[in-house]
């Protein structure tokens, strides 16, 4: 009798959970023999290296962006603030190496773009000094190698080039380079240039349709020759083809709350990473097969705290840390791959 009871009590919780479940989860239990925990579950892809950087008292200024050299296992972050130094470079293991400051005014973005013979890092400049509305190129030792854009005018211009509050960029192995130009500017574009900085293509209007932005914030690409632009204004991901420019797509629906300020995939090309600024939320988003687009679709997240405000992210092609520059922190901050998910990967 008392094994009668124990069954009954059994069946009776169990019905009480199915239930309760494709009340409150909306789950179809009853049609498909299908059980889970929790009403949405997700992934755990990254954990946060609390550990990194070994002496975080170099953060002195509001932390904008950050840029990882995987090949020299460098990590570069720029900051603002007055009398401070604008650029710092870490370890990826978190240890301080050196810091400068010349010629940079006001960062927003930058890209760690080393060859075998060469270590450097790209910066856009959205000051109003003698050195705004540029992108420059520097060595690892703060020197300058290469300005694009007229320094200190901002503008509309294409020959010479002008930019407006450039935004991100990002630079292939080719050497060719990906802008988005602006952050709040006169510009709205997506500029193509070769490695002799001659332009290749170009998007470059305000409106919501088709190829147009408003804020254009960050762009990446994958490994299949697309580019991913973070259409922010727009609460959007527009992607394009790399070779002719031509669109290819949109995301939407993943940013009814808020658009996208950053963009970057993870090394195995699986999950485009998008930071949502003012959520104080990383994304985790399946990356789409070649030919097609489709919707977006999150596998994971990550929930900051409120007013830690994710500016930019970068990734390491070698470890697969995530590296996110934070502005309501004033810190950059590690996150580093479950090796169950990356199992190639280190931290």
């Amino acid at each position: 009798m008392a094994r009668f009871w124990f069954c009954a009590a059994g069946a009776g919780f169990f019905l009480v959970y199915l239930v309760l479940h494709s009340r409150f989860c909306g789950s179809p239990v009853f049609r498909e023999f299908v059980f889970q925990i929790s009403c949405r579950t997700e992934e755990i892809l990254y954990r946060l290296d609390v550990s990194w950087p070994k002496h975080s008292e170099y953060f002195t200024g509001t932390t904008f962006c950050v840029a990882v050299d995987s090949l020299n296992g460098l990590v570069y972050i720029a900051q603002r603030g007055d009398n401070i130094q604008k650029v710092l470079v870490f370890t990826e293991d978190g240890y301080f190496l050196r810091s400068w400051n010349y010629t940079v005014d006001t960062p927003h973005g930058m890209f760690a773009a080393s060859t075998l013979h060469e270590q450097s890092v790209w910066i856009t400049d959205v000051g109003s000094g003698f050195y705004g509305h540029t992108i420059k190129k520097y060595n690892s030792f703060g020197d300058l190698v290469q300005v694009l854009g007229t320094p200190g005018k901002k503008g509309t211009g294409l020959n010479p080039l002008q930019f407006d509050n450039p935004a991100e960029l990002y630079v292939e192995d080719t050497g060719d380079i990906y802008i988005v130009d602006g952050d709040g500017g006169l510009n709205n574009r997506l500029i193509k240039l070769s490695q002799d900085f001659v332009m290749l293509w170009l998007h470059g209007e305000n409106g919501t349709g088709p190829a147009k932005f408003n804020i254009p914030h960050s762009v990446t690409l994958d490994s299949v020759g697309r580019v991913w632009v973070a259409d922010r204004g727009n609460k959007r991901i527009q992607v394009f083809d790399k070779d002719s420019g031509e669109w290819l797509g949109a995301w939407n629906n993943c940013f009814t709350e808020e658009g996208p300020s950053s963009v970057r995939f993870t090394p195995d090309g699986n999950y485009l990473i998008v930071a949502q600024l003012n959520l104080s939320r990383l994304l985790f988003v399946a990356a789409p097969p070649v030919g097609s687009i489709g919707n977006c679709t999150v596998i994971s997240s990550i929930q900051l705290a409120d007013q830690v405000l994710p500016h930019l992210l970068d990734v390491s092609g070698t470890t697969g840390a995530i590296y996110v520059a934070e502005i309501g922190a004033k810190q950059v901050q590690k996150y580093v791959p479950l090796n169950s998910y990356f199992p190639s990967s280190h931290s």
